[in-house]
């Protein structure tokens, strides 16, 4: 994504984990007539915690004013209202471009982050980016409409681990058999422990394996001398 507007550029920060109160938006000294975002490189991905932007290419009206370059003073006091009311601007910008469910999706990360789906929930909703949280809650959200749970349970595993596989024990046991196919850690084992506890019915319980798939006869990948894993 080029960033080219004020809603783009809080948007990449939130993407490359940063906090978009943290990006301060200032008056360009120079300026293209025709973009908003004033880059020294045009086609940037990178979104620096200064932005300088052109407040004349949507925000004429409002700023016409503020930044008449024969007033010099109280330069402090404006530069901070400015950027209060361009953070304000952008927020009504994703607004205007976010759908019903967008809309209830931010409710819903809201409520993890605040503690509504308990202590440990919001104590581990900090260890996913803000990308992760998103496929989280829309999941969620399909989970309250259609109550299918094992079925979101894996969508969302597999969007968040991408090497994953999950298989239903076939012997009428609650139990499922999940390869993450990535090192273990402690920051993956409790995303992973963070989705079990949205998404699994209660009678469910898990066997994981992480680096080493268990061995499955007739699949030759699975059953390589030192890399089987015992069910």
């Amino acid at each position: 994504m080029v960033v080219n507007y004020i809603w783009e550029a809080i948007i990449k920060a939130e993407q490359n984990g940063g906090n978009p109160k943290d990006v301060c938006f200032a008056v360009a000294d120079v300026y293209s007539p025709y973009m908003e975002v004033s880059n020294v490189m045009i086609n940037t991905w990178v979104v620096e915690e200064r932005v300088e932007i052109n407040p004349y290419y949507r925000f004429y009206d409002i700023f016409r004013d503020v930044f008449d370059p024969n007033n010099n003073e109280h330069m402090e006091l404006r530069q901070q209202l400015f950027d209060i009311l361009i953070h304000f601007l952008a927020d009504i910008d994703r607004m205007q471009g976010m759908n019903k469910r967008e809309y209830y999706s931010r409710f819903v990360i809201h409520d993890m982050e605040s503690g509504m789906f308990g202590d440990s929930c919001r104590e581990k909703s900090k260890l996913f980016s803000q990308a992760e949280k998103e496929v989280i809650s829309a999941n969620l959200l399909r989970l309250y409409e259609t109550g299918e749970a094992l079925h979101l349970f894996k969508d969302t595993v597999h969007k968040l681990f991408k090497n994953s596989i999950l298989y239903t024990n076939q012997e009428g046991k609650d139990e499922l058999l999940l390869y993450i196919g990535q090192t273990e850690t402690s920051v993956a084992r409790d995303k992973l422990t963070l989705l079990e506890t949205i998404f699994l019915p209660l009678p469910f319980h898990t066997e994981v394996y992480w680096g080493y798939h268990f061995g499955m006869i007739d699949v030759e990948e699975t059953m390589q001398i030192d890399s089987i894993a015992l069910y």
